[in-house]
Formats: C-alpha cells, sequence, structure tokens
C-alpha cells in the first residue's frame, strides 16, 4: 500500500495541439481501412446515411456521425474487419438553385461544398474508409444508376405514362407524392399544384405485397415505428373489385371497375363518384355537364391531395348527367365528379355507401342524394344524425344478407355471387402507388432514352453510357421555365437515333435523386468497378449492411426504395439476400431552447465554433452522453464544458500511471481490478443495446475508481491502475479518440489505440463476494445488509428479520407481509 496521494493540477490539456498532432498519423497509418483485420476476421459493414453537400457539417451531422462511429470502432476492436464508407448525395435541386442564384455550373458550388465537408469530417475523426469515396454525380457513378433504370425497363419495371402529377411552381418540377409535405413542396415550401405531363415511372407497386412481407425478418431489428410507418404507406388492404355498368349520353355503354373493402355493403350504394381530374370523368360525362366539369376542375388542380382528403374540409362535386347500374341490385344510381377521390387511387373510382362512410355521407348531404343504412350497428340512423356508423353489426336491407351478423360472412357471399354473375371478384388493393422519378432539372442523372419520330423510345447502348450532363450551362440557362433545361441545350438533345440513325432527341428529364441513393450502398463495395454497377464477389463477402445509422425522416422514401432495389437485383440474379440493412438505428434531433434549430429563430448553433472552443472530443462526447441514441438532444441543456473537464481527468490518469507498459495486471489491487472487468463486461451489453450514454456514464465511473486507487489506495505503481487506465483509453477511443490516443502513448504503447483489440474479461473477477441487501419497513429504508450473491430468500428474510434497526422499526406491530427479492430487497409491511 503506497501512502496518501492527492491529485495535483498537472499540466494543462492542450485539445487544439493534441487534435493537430494525431490526425497526420491516423493519416499515414491509415487504420481503418476495410480487408486490414487479417485472414479469417468475420466482415460487418456499418453504414450512415450519406450527406447532402449544402454547406459545412451542421450539429445533426455532429450526432449521427459520434453515434455512428461508436458501433464502427467497437466491431475494430472487437477484432472484425469493418467497411465504413463515406460518399455525397451530390444531384439534387440545392446546387442547381444555388448555381442559379450565383450563376455558374452546379457542379462548382456541389464540389466545393463537398471537399469542405470531407475536411470536417477528417477533422471530427469519424472512422471512415476514405478509399471507398463515392459522389452521385460524378459520371463513373451515374453511368451505372442509367444502367440500372436501362435493366428496370426491359423487366418492365420502367415505364412512361400522361398522368397528372404533382407540380411545384417555384422549383418547376414534378414531386412524388412522398415529396409533398401538407399541400407544400418539402424541399421549398411552395404551394404545391397539379398538371398533366408524360413522366417515368418504377413499377414499385409489383413489388409490394414482398416489400409488406420481408419487414417480418427486419422485426427486433429495426425500429417498430419505422416498420409500422412502411407497412401503413403500402397500405394493404383486402376486398373486392366490382363492375358498374355507366350507361353514357350516346346509349353505350361503359364498364367501370372500383375497388372496395366493404363489398358486402353495396346494397348501400347509392351514388357513384369520379376523381374530376380523372380521364374517366372526361370520357363519361354527358355533353351538356361537360363545360361544368371543366370549370371545377380547374378549380381542383388549385388543391394538394392533401387538402383534397381533408375530412373536415366542404365537399365539392359535378353532377355527370349520367347513372350506373348497381350490380347487386339493378338501380340506376347518378354519378358524380368529386374532388374527394383521386384520379390515381385504384381505377379513380368509387361506389359510395353514405350511410357507412363519413366522407360520403357528406357529400350526399351537400348534394341531396339517397343515403340507405344496410349494417345494422345499434346506433342511430346515418340519416338523422349526419354521423356514418362504422362498425360492425347484422345486415338490413341487403337481400340475401338480412339478418346475418358476420361481416366476413358477409363478404365471402357477395365476392362469391359477384363472381358467380361476372361483376366482380375478390382481390388485393395497396395505397402504395408507382414511384414517379421524372425531374424536370438539369443537376441529376440523365434519363438514357432517345426519342425517335420512327422508332418511339430506344434505349441508349450500355457502350454508350453515361449519357453526360453538358458542362457549357450555367446558371441563367437552368432557370426554371416549365420544362427542363436540357430540353433547350441543342447540341446535347439532338442526337442520331441508336437504332434508325435518323434525327432524334435524348430525353430532356432527370431521374429523382432518390433512385441514386437507392444503391450508392453497393456501390461503395468498390466505387471504380468497371463491370457493372457493384462487384457481386464483394457483395457476397460484406452485404447485406450490418447496421445503418440515419435519420427516421427516411423511414419511407429512401428505405422503401432502396429495399425495392434491393429486390429487383437479387431476381435478376445480381444479389443473393432479399434485404439491405439488416439492423437499422434511428437518431433523434439536435434542437435548441426546445426548437429545432433555425437562423429566422435565432436558435441556430455552428458546429465548427463549437469544436474551436471546446475540442472534438468533447462535442462527440456530449452528443453520445445525452441521452438514448433516438431521443432528441436539446443543446441549451448541454454541458460540453462538463465534457472537457472530464476528458482532462481522464488523460492526467494515463500521466499518473507509474508501472511500465506491458506490466501484467494479475497481483495488481483486487477491488479495482473487479471495477475494471465488470465495467467491460457490462460495456459490451450495453454497446451491443445501442445504451451508448450507459457506457459512458460506466467510463466516468472506472476514471473515479481509478482516481481514487491512485490518489488513496494501492498507489500509481500497482499493475491494477495501468490496467485500469487502458480500460479507459480503449473505452474513449469509441467516443474520444484524440483523448484516447493521446493516453495511449502515455501510456507506453504504439498507435493505435482504436485497433489495441478489447480486453479480454475475466469471468472469475465478475463473481461478487458479497452484495448490499436493501431492507425497507413500510417503504422506508431501515438497514443495508451484506449478504452472499447466492443467498436463498429465506435465509436473507431471517437475516433481515433479526437485525436490531428493522426490529427497532417493527417496534412490536404485527407483520403482514415480507416481500423477499434475494439478495437485494427484503420489503417489510406492518
Amino acid at each position: 500500500m503506497s501512502e496518501h496521494h492527492t491529485e495535483q493540477p498537472g499540466p494543462a490539456y492542450d485539445v487544439a495541439a493534441v487534435q493537430e498532432k494525431w490526425r497526420p498519423v491516423w493519416e499515414r497509418l491509415d487504420p481503418f481501412r476495410a480487408g486490414s483485420a487479417g485472414e479469417g476476421a468475420e466482415k460487418r459493414y456499418a453504414l450512415t446515411m450519406f450527406p447532402y453537400p449544402s454547406g459545412d457539417l451542421h450539429m445533426g451531422h455532429a450526432e449521427v456521425m459520434a453515434l455512428h462511429d461508436v458501433v464502427a470502432r467497437y466491431w475494430w476492436q472487437r477484432g472484425y474487419d469493418v467497411l465504413n464508407p463515406i460518399g455525397w448525395d451530390s444531384f439534387g435541386l440545392p446546387a442547381e438553385n444555388a448555381a442559379i442564384r450565383n450563376d455558374e455550373h452546379p457542379a462548382t458550388y456541389t464540389y466545393a461544398n463537398i471537399e469542405t465537408q470531407a475536411e470536417s469530417f477528417r477533422r471530427y475523426a469519424v472512422s471512415f474508409d476514405w478509399s471507398r469515396r463515392l459522389h452521385t454525380s460524378d459520371p463513373e457513378y451515374y453511368r451505372w444508376t442509367q444502367w440500372l433504370f436501362l435493366r428496370f425497363r426491359e423487366r418492365g419495371l420502367a415505364y412512361r405514362k400522361n398522368s397528372p402529377v404533382n407540380w411545384c411552381p417555384n422549383d418547376q418540377t414534378v414531386l412524388a407524392n412522398e415529396q409533398v409535405v401538407q399541400g407544400t413542396c418539402e424541399r421549398c415550401g411552395a404551394e404545391v399544384t397539379k398538371r398533366e405531363l408524360n413522366q417515368w415511372y418504377f413499377k414499385v407497386t409489383d413489388y409490394a405485397q414482398r416489400l409488406l412481407d420481408d419487414m417480418d425478418a427486419l422485426q427486433g431489428t429495426w425500429p417498430d415505428r419505422v416498420l409500422a410507418m412502411q407497412r401503413n404507406w403500402i397500405g394493404r388492404s383486402e376486398g373486392a373489385h366490382v363492375d358498374f355498368d355507366i350507361a353514357l349520353a350516346d346509349g353505350g355503354t361503359r364498364t367501370v371497375r372500383v375497388f372496395t373493402t366493404r363489398p358486402d355493403t353495396l346494397y348501400g350504394a347509392t351514388f357513384m363518384v369520379i376523381a374530376a381530374d380523372a380521364k374517366l370523368a372526361a370520357e363519361v360525362v354527358a355533353p351538356d355537364r361537360a363545360d361544368a366539369l371543366a370549370a371545377y376542375l380547374e378549380e381542383v388542380r388549385k388543391a394538394s391531395d392533401i387538402d383534397r382528403l381533408a375530412t373536415d374540409r366542404p365537399k365539392s362535386g359535378v353532377d355527370l348527367g349520367v347513372t350506373a347500374t348497381n350490380p347487386v341490385t339493378g338501380e340506376q344510381v347518378p354519378v358524380w365528379a368529386s374532388d374527394y377521390v383521386l384520379a390515381d387511387y385504384g381505377t379513380g373510382a368509387i361506389m359510395a355507401v353514405p350511410a357507412h362512410d363519413q366522407r360520403d355521407l357528406d357529400f350526399a348531404r351537400a348534394f341531396g342524394l339517397p343515403v340507405r343504412r344496410v349494417v345494422d350497428t345499434g346506433e342511430e340512423n346515418p340519416e338523422e344524425t349526419g354521423v356514418a356508423t362504422t362498425g360492425d353489426g347484422s345486415y338490413v336491407n341487403s337481400g340475401e344478407l338480412d339478418g346475418l351478423g358476420d361481416k366476413t360472412a358477409g363478404i365471402a357471399r357477395i365476392i362469391e355471387r359477384l363472381e358467380a354473375d361476372g361483376r366482380g371478384t375478390g382481390t388485393v388493393n395497396f395505397r402504395l402507388r408507382d414511384w414517379l422519378l421524372s425531374r424536370q432539372r438539369f443537376w441529376g442523372a440523365p434519363i438514357p432514352i432517345v426519342h425517335c419520330p420512327d422508332c418511339g423510345e430506344v434505349p441508349v447502348p450500355d457502350d454508350q453510357l453515361p449519357v453526360r450532363l453538358p458542362e457549357n450551362l450555367k446558371g441563367a440557362d437552368l432557370k426554371p421555365k416549365g420544362t427542363s433545361p436540357l430540353a433547350a441545350a441543342e447540341d446535347w438533345v439532338n442526337v442520331d437515333c441508336p437504332s434508325c440513325g435518323g434525327p432524334a432527341k435524348r430525353d430532356s428529364d432527370t431521374m429523382d435523386t432518390f433512385v441514386d441513393s437507392s444503391w450508392y450502398f453497393l456501390r461503395y463495395l468498390d466505387p471504380h468497378y468497371e463491370d457493372g454497377p457493384f462487384d457481386p464477389a464483394q457483395a457476397r463477402e460484406w452485404m447485406p449492411v450490418a447496421q445503418y445509422v440515419g435519420g427516421v425522416e427516411h423511414a419511407i422514401l429512401h428505405l422503401l426504395y432502396s429495399r425495392f432495389f434491393t429486390k429487383v437485383l437479387h431476381d435478376m440474379g445480381m444479389l443473393d439476400f432479399v434485404e439491405p440493412f439488416s439492423a437499422l438505428l434511428n437518431q433523434g434531433q439536435v434542437i435548441n431552447q426546445g426548437k429545432a434549430m433555425s437562423k429566422s429563430l435565432g436558435n441556430g448553433v455552428n458546429l465548427g465554433e463549437m469544436i474551436d472552443r471546446y475540442g472534438v472530443d468533447a462535442v462527440r462526447l456530449t452528443m453520445v452522453f445525452a441521452g438514448p441514441p433516438e431521443d432528441d438532444i436539446d443543446w441549451a441543456d448541454m454541458s460540453p464544458g462538463g465534457a472537457v473537464k472530464f476528458l482532462h481527468r481522464a488523460w492526467r490518469l494515463a500521466g499518473d500511471v507509474t508501472s511500465a507498459a506491458g506490466t501484467a495486471p494479475e497481483g495488481g489491487d483486487v477491488a479495482l481490478r473487479k471495477v475494471v472487468h465488470r465495467t467491460l463486461h457490462d460495456a459490451e451489453q450495453l454497446l451491443e443495446g445501442h445504451r451508448f450514454n450507459v457506457v459512458v456514464a460506466r467510463t466516468m465511473e472506472l476514471v473515479n475508481s481509478t482516481r481514487k486507487a491512485i490518489d488513496s489506495g494501492p498507489g500509481p505503481e500497482d499493475p491494477a491502475v495501468r490496467e485500469a487506465a487502458e480500460a479507459v483509453a480503449i473505452l474513449l477511443s469509441l467516443v474520444a479518440p484524440y483523448t484516447a490516443e493521446e493516453m495511449w502513448e502515455r501510456l507506453g504503447h504504439e498507435p493505435t489505440v482504436a485497433r489495441a483489440g478489447w480486453p479480454a474479461v475475466d469471468p472469475a473477477l465478475l463473481v461478487e463476494d458479497s452484495v448490499t441487501a436493501v431492507v425497507q419497513v413500510q417503504g422506508k429504508v431501515r438497514a443495508r445488509l451484506e449478504v452472499a450473491p447466492d443467498i436463498s430468500e429465506a435465509d436473507l428474510e431471517q437475516v433481515a428479520m433479526a437485525d436490531p434497526a428493522v426490529v427497532r422499526a417493527i417496534d412490536g406491530k404485527p407483520v403482514r407481509k415480507v416481500v423477499v427479492r434475494a439478495p437485494k430487497l427484503v420489503n417489510v409491511v406492518v
């Protein structure tokens, strides 16, 4: 036992100097290059959602990268061979809009920002393998995006059609339904309108059922809310297709098929509604109602799909002047056009059952249409109350179903009748729509199709890929004009047809940037592979991704599209798995003063300034220690200054150790060694469970125990103190790499601590000699007893009831109940 020590202030920990010292060392050693773990090491792919180059890194980047890096660095310490790549999602509207403002090519803005962010990532010490770096706007990348488009088209999964689309009047481009947020463009906030355009689509609906079914394999490794969001978006519903015959004004008949989840309520279908902007409405309208429909359509096009589906919106519509035959009652029911039905849902037409659907009932009441109750739920009649009844009950006014009280049987019976009469069929429908991928903007991957007046759509031959973007266009050429800027680039758009050699034009639209990000994780396997979009041999070694980290805002679009791409590539024989990401971790937001950071709110926090003030390690540690990864972080409540003090304290431990490097820990202080091994053992489980903040807390406790051992325990020369300090350095290497590396050097080791290896845990040191049992009487703690960890409940009760303090607390009162939870708790109720 050494004499008493007191922690002295010692030399200051120069954060900036330590950062400048180690970064060039790491760049020289390149410790995180995939494939460097040695022969036979198990491979693990750690992936973080790649950034968009819209300026320097922000606090959100700081959080997600700190959390992601804990996973990757832990895997390296455990001896895995880790692929942890970085790249940039570098096509898209922000770069194009910046180019217009500055009258420059979008590439100028894009690649300048990429270099800024790359420098910041290196400074932030994320364990990326920089040899895998890619940018989706590089021709060598989008060559393969175009190649994949052509393969999808060959399989019937890429097609072109006229349809009403979401149009952003500010950005002058089409938006997918998913990119419209509460009726506005998710990029610029402008109110979205509708336009009729000829557009390219991916047939993602062909994979709807598989996208749904395969989520079962992700249960438990993906967040439940993400799976629920995807299931809701796919929106599977079982029901029937039902055929209504519309009697046209010219004496002909038009059969219209509708989808319903409740074919058993057909007896209550008293009218039919067609989406006002569906082609069908214009095709069946009576001549004397055509002008009214056209006028109404002008109003409809001003509303977003979100507005149109709002339940509290007043119902509007136009009588089309024709009737349809209800296939079970034979009644002639009026046909209307309205905006509360969407053109791209099913056939764009519905059967209206107003008694049992609130929107149908509101419409019927607005226009005096009949309401017929066909399910008696025990509630008041909807015709009188104005409230539709949607529950189960017995059938009334329903012909052969009358008196039946089983909905399942009712549906089955009606479907059987429809199929027998040739008027319908049981079916499954999905809310999911095909993926609209055309964009009327410049800065994206050109669609590799040539339009020939003689040959039609002609794919660009593979050996002519990539179809490169012109490099001579600048801001003035790129201003939105309602069509793609590429359409006006005469030298680019006018080409010879690859099929007949005659004059033709390139397709002037570019692809949605979600196409680029739907397969980038495969290109990381070898960004310079020349024989295909990715190296199949590398895919077999590394894929699927073992851990994906990123924001929940991508729960639907990016993740759903990536899953779709993976399944198509599997069906093409290019991949031997069907899900790209085995596990998913969503991080929370970084907010400030209870609100999202915003310049306009004056609560923005500059990451660069925080790093300059506190250092990289303190910012990273603060992000990880703030709470569970999925929780939001309010920067106003954080204490990076406290993190600096802790890191200084940890760094000082390494300088105080006096035993030589390589000293065996056996024979060292047993109490401290137990703390070390228990901390390492628990850290493994906590890291696997993503409880990174608790790992930091346990590391802080270990620093305190080690300091106590140095100052007032066995002293700095004890081998257990060295073991503890080395364990602290390895634990901190996951969160605070600069401090950890400095500690490792002070402890006499060569760099890098990131590849030091996880210390082996001695099971013998995990065995507790005794545990503290708490004894409560009437809910108040009356005694703490040191007992054997394997004490029985009977023995623990006996010891507790004999304790003098417990006897005094009971004070002779009758004992009603004793609850024993060996070995840690006894609760006495008197």
